[in-house]
């Protein structure tokens, strides 16, 4: 195995200035210098040499910049991308369905940094900025490289990072080279088998003359997986301690739907100045998923000349997702509760439980099958040109596209819920980790009891596409430096459109008993919870005088295609849906809400680089600014709803669409201009020991569906109020100054210890106002029947519709009547109030946010004993955080910031190689809203993760490798919570997953 080694210290530094162009075109070994004496050419494998490539593109930057590379040809250190990067400091992911999928730099989430490939603007499948990592094989990728400081090259739009994906080019590597390698997934989530198939292989070869290189690369993998899942519905509602429910519905009584009255059922009851919250349900979930992913990349480079350079490239990215899911519920209905309660000031309740006596409520169940195509094209040129030995010209254009639209005849998303009205009673204890269900009745529940209720089918489909144009160069002076500038045109289109087919029947309809037997099989709840635990509900029972409360460990597996088509034939449906029978989704996307927004920018940069000694100390600096010119354009259509709403659940009130559908178009416009300024200063003030100093001000443009065009109203509101939201399309983006300083010591091959500062003070952060705004739509839950129904049998929405029913529906029938068994209570606008929805509206903030942390890391390489390892850990801090003691009032607070911290070690010798990395995140903010309870806060809890690589490379045939990966290897789960940690929200066992496979170099 060879080694990179580099003569000079001062070498190694001064190679920042060309080093730098590796966001825009990556350079092989031998194009570094102009001095081939002086630069060992680069030949390694395996993770020490992968180790010290990133560690010398670190030492040669001319920021601070960290780095992954491959080890090998087409063998990245890991089998995701963004599971590579939270190795670096300062990085951490989000995971979706137990793999990474977003990545955070230094606390700053992903929509907040810039995913470059081969330093082009790439369009997203996710309809925000925030790129899903998981989209990318690793196979094909030969580094990726974090810029935590900018300078005038370095494209905008990222406040943490920019995050550069570098893939394989022929020329840079020359000769044949090639990899195959085939490998079995097995996921250990998964319950429907989990062993699945992965395959890929790159091949690289140029002409004998290197005026000619080709590279393909192509990967095909499935994965098999599963989760399972445990929450608190739609949040949590919260209240002031002094809040006292007096369940009259007199005038002066609370009007907060779920408050607790003072009684002598509540044990510890929150006093005054103490924050309480109560849970809305409990659910468990229970998930199947299927992923198919193929990448291919073809690359074509021609140097007819030893200074032209063209290269032609075509990328394509294709992942299909396929879900299925069954759960259960039992949802609380605010009655009078029995309850006991943490001490303050944030007050939860250890256990919460209603009765319900004779009025039986429902044991809910949900399923669905839907699926999604993630598809991503790129087409790019590139031609290098060096005139003369002084300037260097460069040209860039790349057409790349990005589109996630439905791949099921059943939606990209779906629930058909059924219930049946047995349960009595309910109690949720919170005592654990996993919220523990019990119930009166809701154990006994037969496929008889069991009826359809509502049903949502839904298509959502984006698509993104860049246009970008990129001119830059070099001008190197005999003895006064080099400067570097550039222009770019990049044009941005992203348009969402949602189509919604929702039946709020939630009473049920037809008959109990109708829906053959065959499709409700039994399932155990707590079977499938291996690796989390909850409370003892048992120490409850006896105290709390709930002796004859179950555990509920019940449900019903139900086929979703079996039910669906038995409730298509015998129930009476509106002809609505491509299918006709309501069961379905559709494809009328102009008949409801349909988004487009379009960014056109312009930028142009200068920067200017010297080098010198002072002192006898070697330094390197560069000044540069950049100029961005910005124009937003958004037009969107909504849908128009009839000026009446209906009641037709416990409190669920639904606009209505018209006999027609019609929407409406609305367009905006808005621009914004920026001069970025960037300072960065590199000193070797003895040998082998660099220091930092960067200053630069970069933006962060806001998220496309805040910079929408149009009010989009929530069909389905509360008795208690509607919700909506809009769009600024004159959004400013975010502005951010931020310093950094950093000490690196190169004390041996492959080994450095680094130490860094950053501070980031952040302006125009968005903020979410609740705007009071009126559309003429009038609501039957606030009018007279409710005011009298309320006085009448209280606060329960079933006993208020049957009594507004009972008492109305032949004296008013047009307002009041029944419609496929259910209820139905219809708004009057000469006596009803109008309703008045709370817009989500987004503004810029301007109160100046600070951001400041610490970065530490340690890579060691033991000498020749095969042994080495990584440390590393950072500390993020901001004054810009949740406060938990506010209710109900929109905030402003960033998501995703957390501490990280990172163990890595590894042996590597005598064939063997063996990788055990450890991860830790801290606690970070997830969001501001909890579903439809609205502003309350929403954080992912503290976790840490290991992963294991061991591979053998088999000596009686040269190139094969044969290896295992396990990823999650501890079976660790994932859990959020609200406002303390007893207030779980969700909490998603994902369990461990192993890749077993051979490897093929040559």
């Amino acid at each position: 195995m060879k080694t990179s080694t580099f003569n000079k210290s001062r070498l190694a530094t001064s190679l920042s200035l060309i080093l730098g162009s590796m966001v825009m075109t990556p350079l092989s070994a031998q194009e570094l210098s102009n001095d081939n004496d002086a630069v060992e050419v680069i030949n390694v494998t395996g993770i020490r040499g992968s180790m010290i490539k990133s560690m010398d593109v670190k030492r040669s930057s001319s920021g601070i910049v960290d780095a992954i590379n491959a080890e090998d040809i087409g063998k990245f250190p890991d089998t995701n991308l963004a599971e590579s990067l939270q190795r670096i400091t300062g990085v951490s992911i989000n995971r979706a369905n137990g793999e990474g999928s977003e990545v955070s730099v230094r606390g700053f989430s992903g929509a907040r940094n810039l995913v470059t490939l081969n330093g082009r603007q790439l369009p997203t499948t996710t309809g925000s900025r925030s790129f899903d990592f998981s989209n990318i094989a690793a196979e094909s990728v030969s580094g990726v490289e974090v810029y935590k400081t900018s300078n005038a090259k370095v494209p905008t739009g990222g406040i943490g990072a920019t995050i550069n994906i570098l893939t394989a080019r022929p020329l840079n590597n020359p000769g044949q080279h090639a990899a195959v390698s085939a490998q079995v997934l097995n996921d250990t989530s998964a319950t429907d088998g989990g062993t699945t198939p992965e395959l890929s292989g790159i091949y690289s070869n140029t002409s004998d003359d290197g005026k000619f290189g080709v590279s393909i690369s192509a990967s095909y993998s499935e994965r098999e997986s599963g989760n399972q899942q445990a929450n608190v519905g739609t949040g949590w509602r919260s209240f002031e301690g002094t809040v006292d429910q007096d369940w009259s519905g007199a005038p002066g009584a609370n009007p907060g739907w779920g408050g607790v009255p003072k009684d002598e059922f509540q044990t510890n009851r929150p006093g005054e100045g103490d924050i309480y919250s109560v849970p809305q349900t409990t659910i468990y979930k229970f998930e199947e998923q299927q992923r198919k992913r193929s990448n291919a990349q073809l690359v074509l480079q021609y140097r007819p000349m030893d200074n032209l350079t063209a290269t032609l490239d075509y990328t394509y990215v294709k992942k299909d997702t396929d879900t299925q899911f069954n759960d259960v519920s039992a949802w609380y209905n605010f009655t009078p509760s029995r309850n006991v309660w943490t001490d303050g000031p944030i007050s939860t309740p250890l256990l919460y439980s209603e009765d319900y006596g004779t009025d039986l409520k429902d044991v809910a169940m949900g399923a669905g099958d839907f699926g999604v195509r993630d598809e991503t094209k790129s087409l790019g040129l590139n031609l290098n040109w060096e005139v003369n030995n002084s300037l260097t010209l460069e040209l860039d254009y790349h057409d790349s596209s990005a589109e996630n639209t439905p791949n099921n005849e059943f939606g990209s998303n779906n629930n058909l819920a059924m219930a049946g009205f047995v349960r009595q009673a309910t109690a949720t204890d919170f005592t654990g980790d996993l919220p523990i269900l019990a119930v009166r009745g809701g154990n006994d529940i037969q496929s008889s009891d069991m009826l359809v209720t509502g049903s949502t089918f839904i298509n959502n489909r984006n698509r993104a596409d860049v246009k970008q144009a990129q001119f830059r160069g070099e001008y190197i002076f005999e003895e006064a430096g080099s400067i570097d500038f550039g222009i770019a045109l990049t044009t941005t289109e992203n348009h969402g459109q949602t189509k919604n087919i929702d039946r709020g029947n939630w009473s049920g309809e037809g008959e109990a008993g109708m829906f053959d037997e065959k499709y409700f099989p039994r399932e155990s709840i707590y079977d499938q919870f291996d690796d989390v635990s909850g409370g003892n509900f048992e120490d409850f029972q006896g105290i709390y005088g709930m002796e004859d409360f179950e555990i509920m460990d019940t449900y019903f597996d139900f086929d979703f295609h079996g039910v669906r088509e038995q409730a298509a034939q015998l129930l009476s449906l509106q002809a609505i849906g491509d299918c006709g029978n309501s069961f379905c989704p559709s494809t009328d996307y102009a008949s409801q809400t349909d988004r487009y927004n379009k960014e056109e920018m312009k930028s142009v940069y200068l920067q200017y680089n010297y080098e010198g000694d002072f002192a006898d100390m070697y330094y390197d600096v560069h000044i540069g600014v950049r100029y961005e010119d910005t124009d937003v354009s958004s037009t969107s259509a909504v849908p128009v709803y009839q000026m009446v709403a209906q009641w037709q659940g416990d409190s669920e009130v639904y606009l209505r669409d018209p006999s027609a559908p019609e929407t409406t178009f609305e367009s905006e416009s808005g621009s914004y201009d920026h001069f970025l300024p960037s300072f960065n200063f590199n000193i070797e003030v003895v040998e082998d020991v660099i220091l930092r100093a960067a200053y630069s001000k970069t933006i962060g443009r806001p998220s496309y569906g805040d910079m929408i065009a149009g009010t989009v109203l929530t069909k389905a509101g509360r008795i208690d109020g509607f919700n909506g939201s809009t769009g600024t399309v004159g959004l400013l983006p975010l502005e951010s100054d931020n310093y950094d300083l950093s000490a690196e010591w190169y004390y041996d091959e492959g080994s450095y210890v680094s130490l860094g500062y950053f501070k980031k003070d952040v302006t125009n952060d968005i903020e979410y106002i609740d705007v009071p705004t009126k559309f003429g739509v009038y609501t039957p839950a606030n009018g007279p029947y409710f005011e009298e129904a309320l006085a009448e049998v209280g606060p329960e929405g079933a006993k208020q519709r049957q009594y507004i029913y009972d008492t109305y529906h032949e004296s008013d029938p047009e307002h009041v009547y029944m419609e496929a068994g259910n209820i139905i209570v219809l708004a009057n606008p000469e006596t009803d109030e109008e309703i008045e929805f709370k817009i989500q509206t987004p503004s810029n903030s301007s109160e100046e946010k600070g951001f400041d942390g610490l970065e530490f890391a340690v890579q060691h390489l033991f000498w020749d004993t095969g042994f080495g390892g990584i440390v590393n850990y950072t500390k993020v801090d901001t004054d810009n955080t949740y406060n938990n003691f506010v209710i109900g009032v929109p905030q402003t607070a960033e998501f995703g910031i957390s501490d990280t911290a990172n163990v890595v070690g590894f042996y590597e010798n005598y064939g063997w190689s063996v990788r055990v990395a450890y991860n830790w995140r801290d606690k970070f903010l997830v969001s501001g809203f909890q579903g439809d309870v609205g502003p309350s806060p929403r954080y992912t809890e503290a976790y840490s993760q290991v992963d294991l690589t061991v591979s053998y490379d088999v000596p009686q045939v040269e190139g094969l490798t044969l290896f295992l990966n396990g990823i999650n290897i501890t079976n660790e789960y994932l859990r959020q919570s609200g406002r303390s940690e007893a207030q779980v929200l969700n909490v998603t066992q994902q369990g461990a997953r192993y890749n077993l496979g051979v490897r093929y170099t040559f």
